[in-house]
């Protein structure tokens, strides 16, 4: 199936786990602005396994102005004008794992405890149903409790835990969580 036809739903409205609606759609390059605003309010240590540095300005106008929805597609979630959710699937070209989409999700510090990273986790899954991937993967700190148990909410499951394994900027040690899905079906 095609990219293109996979993103023809959005955007779409939602609803949080209390009732408030929100629309999800892919970024789009008038949201420079609020993405680094998103990436400033969320702690450090949940940005630990984002390889550019997103409280950098620069990061993010180049991340708005370059879109490639092939490689890399970031899904927002928006209450109103305000961004409450971020949640990437990351597509290798070629390779030996180019049917393994690698999923990122963040939340809000205010939006927490309402299903945000569930309701972002659940449109990239689809998404990647959509696009032949076979498997999905996410790497989180082991901190990131709530980001796990709503992938585990959606089929993920640990197929690694390393305590102490990585680094933050800080030199603090956590615990690396690598866990995956398996996106093929008995049908």
């Amino acid at each position: 199936m095609s990219l293109e036809y996979a993103l023809e739903k959005y955007p779409s409205t939602v609803r949080l786990r209390d009732g408030l609606e929100c629309v999800v759609r892919p970024l789009a390059r008038r949201d420079e602005a609020r993405l680094h605003r998103f990436f400033l309010a969320v702690p450090e240590l949940e940005r630990l396994f984002i390889k550019q540095r997103v409280t950098d300005r620069t990061v993010v106008r180049a991340w708005c102005r370059q879109l490639d929805y092939h490689a890399d597609l970031p899904l927002l979630l928006l209450h109103g004008a305000r961004l409450i959710g971020q949640a990437n699937l990351h597509q290798r070209q070629g390779g030996w794992r180019r049917h393994i989409g690698v999923v990122t999700v963040l939340t809000h510090p205010a939006y927490r405890g309402r299903d945000v990273a569930k309701i972002l986790g659940g449109e990239i899954v689809e998404i990647a149903r959509h696009l032949g991937l076979k498997k999905l993967e996410a790497r989180l700190n082991g901190e990131r409790v709530v980001a796990i148990r709503a992938l585990e909410q959606l089929g993920f499951r640990v197929l690694m835990r390393l305590p102490d394994y990585v680094m933050d900027m800080q030199g603090g040690l956590h615990d690396y969580v690598f866990l995956g899905l398996d996106l093929r079906t008995d049908e």
